[in-house]
């Protein structure tokens, strides 16, 4: 049972549903480190011990029986704070304003239906925003705690890089996915935007939302998705198109496929730790057989620019019950956002929504010579806590990301480097709309010739 902790998602799902180890053994584990190890880095905002252990009893029992649910079944796993879970209370990172939900978000109920073992809920930002609230603890880098541990899903990207879970839920409305992911040296897939059901998510910006999957590896990001992905009546905004089979089609390589690259956008515009890794990536793609493909990317620095507005109007929407009436207990970032979101006159925000509309023309129009699109995810490596509360969520922080959520763009984070003060560096390959199939496919060619997703924080 050494190291235990940090085996695939996959590779344990197969020990338990072999029935090597069992369900309830590997969750006991999960729940005496997250006991010892969580005190210092606070991941978890609560830890549901006594369902998490009724959860994998009875998967025991399930696949005792032969009732086997799928690669996620009797697995410990984790979700984000603003997911429901029925009976269990959710701030959305705002402890002053919680409530306990009926149901499960569809999310969750999905998770349950795959037979994974929900060990708690994890702490975010303050409305999935950028900072944590003034009540909240911050979680902490396990690589070095004076790094940065990511916004908004940084609960998501610690546990799992600590081994506190063996894949968590995140979400991602300007990088809230891909920024935990890169710094804490994990794989995190946004997908499309309508892939997974919203249903039941606190909203932070309904139109550019995305919920998805944090693991330590490629095909354990693949499962999960499988399991939450599709199409939901409660969520009239979810696709109808099928999902495919991610694990059975992810190997078939990248041989001939077409990998975009704006190396002036891309390259030039990063730190150089950053630069030799994502040079690095792009050379084991070429060895791998795939074709590299001069694009021109759109102006993204105004893009980054569009999106607080963008963003803040809908913010509005979200938060109409607790904003202005609650104004002096939110934080001061989110305060921000939504007097913004109220300051935004109507023809502004119209030529916005055409701005954003020419965006979407655009990057589709790329995927015409492209299969894909190779992205840096952060233009700096090593980003601490310091260096964060110095640059803020600036346009300089999401011009890589928050593109992608004002397109709809669906997209894999995957650990690529290290500097050579240990942190982790991180690349994105972007998709056309729901061809997750293609960026995984990407992602799992490069860690089968690459060890940076194999590496673990010595904790």
């Amino acid at each position: 049972m050494d190291e235990l902790h940090y085996q695939d998602l996959l590779t344990i799902g197969r020990r338990i549903q072999s029935r090597e180890v069992s369900s309830k053994e590997v969750t006991r584990k999960l729940l005496k480190r997250i006991t010892h190890i969580d005190q210092s880095l606070h991941s978890y905002f609560i830890v549901m011990e006594e369902s998490a252990l009724m959860e994998a009893q009875t998967a025991d029992e399930e696949i005792a029986r032969g009732e086997f649910r799928g690669p996620l079944h009797g697995v410990p796993i984790a979700v984000k704070d603003l997911l429901w879970t029925k009976d269990v209370v959710v701030t959305n990172g705002m402890p002053f304003n919680p409530f306990i939900p009926k149901e499960n978000a569809t999310v969750v109920e999905r998770l349950h239906t795959a037979g994974a073992v929900l060990l708690g809920k994890l702490i975010q930002t303050e409305g999935a925003l950028f900072d944590h609230h003034v009540q909240v603890t911050p979680p902490i880098n396990p690589w070095n705690k004076q790094l940065w541990s990511g916004a908004s899903s940084s609960g998501s990207g610690v546990a799992t890089a600590a081994g506190l879970c063996y894949g968590s839920i995140g979400t991602d409305t300007g990088g809230s996915i891909r920024f935990p992911s890169a710094i804490n040296g994990i794989t995190g897939i946004k997908p499309t935007w309508g892939r997974v059901s919203r249903y039941g998510a606190v909203e932070l910006a309904a139109s550019m939302d995305s919920i998805g999957p944090m693991t330590r590896n490629v095909a354990d990001a693949a499962a999960m998705l499988q399991a939450i992905a599709g199409r939901d009546p409660k969520d009239p905004t979810s696709s109808t198109l099928p999902v495919p089979d991610y694990l059975a089609l992810m190997t078939r390589g990248v041989r001939n496929m077409r990998i975009g690259i704006d190396t002036r956008w891309a390259l030039d515009q990063i730190d150089n730790p950053t630069r030799i890794a994502l040079t690095k990536a792009l050379n084991h793609f070429t060895e791998l057989g795939a074709e590299i493909v001069n694009i021109r990317m759109p102006d993204t620095n105004q893009v980054a620019h569009d999106w607080n507005p963008m963003c803040a109007i809908e913010a509005v929407v979200a938060h109409e019950k607790t904003f202005p009436s609650m104004r002096m207990q939110h934080g001061s970032g989110l305060a921000e956002l939504l007097d913004l979101g109220h300051r935004v006159h109507a023809l502004d925000y119209q030529k916005l929504r055409l701005n954003r509309a020419n965006l979407r023309g655009n990057i589709n129009g790329i995927f015409e010579s492209v299969d894909v699109i190779f992205s840096p995810v952060i233009a700096i490596a090593e980003l601490t806590c310091e260096t964060m509360k110095i640059l803020g969520q600036g346009d300089d922080m999401s011009r890589y990301t928050s593109v992608f959520n004002l397109t709809g763009h669906p997209s894999i984070t995957l650990p690529c480097g290290r500097t050579e003060l240990g942190t982790p560096v991180a690349f994105q390959i972007v998709a056309p709309h729901f061809d997750e199939m293609t960026m995984i496919q990407a992602g799992w060619a490069y860690q089968q010739v690459t060890h940076w997703h194999r590496l673990n924080p010595q904790i």
